[in-house]
């Protein structure tokens, strides 16, 4: 596990010898911007095949954007065929744990749903939400609707992914803190002690959850949620060996 307070001399950032590895940034239920991405990522394995690959989506799949149950369905499904000789890692947004925490406790619902959580429950329940200040209500129809299948997956995400001279995570981390003694609440939340710190982490940050009009890169971290439920641009970051560039929708 990385400890941040071991900084040694290091050359350029590297993946694993032989490995490609795609960040596909914040989806937020663009199910259709979703299924470009993938259709790109396939069509750049064939251009350029590689002994391996990882996919690592970065979080934020539900709200804001109209198909997060789509866009669920499509993750929980796992890698298409072409892509299922390679992992499949799927990391947790703030989004999808404001649903966990109101499918749990009624009281985060206000919260979650002032943040793009609406368009999820109609992505869920259709038109038939009865009355929307009847939270205790909508927390049963959401019980309800939601697929096991769903809920397991969301469940089940990770809270970061070790590549390499990479760590992937979904807001950022707490400089000056062991990966180890990191609350998972900065890892899905933080922003400004993260994004306005040179520290060095040891390990390059590639993270979405704040959005940026392009990548943006920097000597310790990689941000790149570029708005997709907003601007219709969906980011993923591509590395390989010493390499990085970008596919977008």
């Amino acid at each position: 596990m990385t400890n941040f307070a071991d900084q040694t001399e290091k050359g350029p950032s590297k993946t694993p010898r032989g490995t490609r590895i795609y960040a596909v940034g914040d989806v937020h239920g663009r199910a259709d911007l979703l299924g470009q991405m993938l259709k790109m990522i396939e069509a750049d394995l064939d251009a350029s095949p590689i002994g391996t690959h990882q996919v690592v989506f970065l979080g934020d799949y539900l709200d804001r954007g109209a198909d997060g149950a789509a866009v669920v369905q499509m993750l929980q499904a796992g890698p298409p065929p072409r892509l299922a000789d390679g992992a499949w890692i799927c990391l947790c947004g703030n989004h999808e744990d404001a649903l966990l925490d109101f499918l749990e406790d009624v009281s985060c619902g206000p919260l979650w749903l002032s943040n793009g959580g609406w368009s999820t429950v109609e992505s869920y329940v259709g038109n038939h939400i009865g009355n929307p200040a009847d939270l205790v209500a909508l927390q049963a129809q959401l019980r309800h609707k939601i697929p096991h299948a769903h809920r397991h997956f969301l469940k089940c995400l990770t809270l970061w992914h070790e590549a390499g001279d990479y760590l992937f995570v979904h807001a950022g981390l707490r400089p000056g803190v062991s990966l180890d003694d990191q609350d998972p609440s900065d890892l899905l939340w933080i922003r400004g002690p993260f994004l306005h710190s040179a520290f060095d982490f040891g390990k390059i940050i590639v993270h979405g959850h704040s959005i940026v009009s392009a990548p943006d890169v920097r000597a310790n971290r990689i941000g790149i949620d570029t708005g997709a439920c907003y601007s219709g641009r969906l980011t993923t970051l591509v590395l390989e060996g010493e390499e990085r560039r970008f596919l977008t929708t």
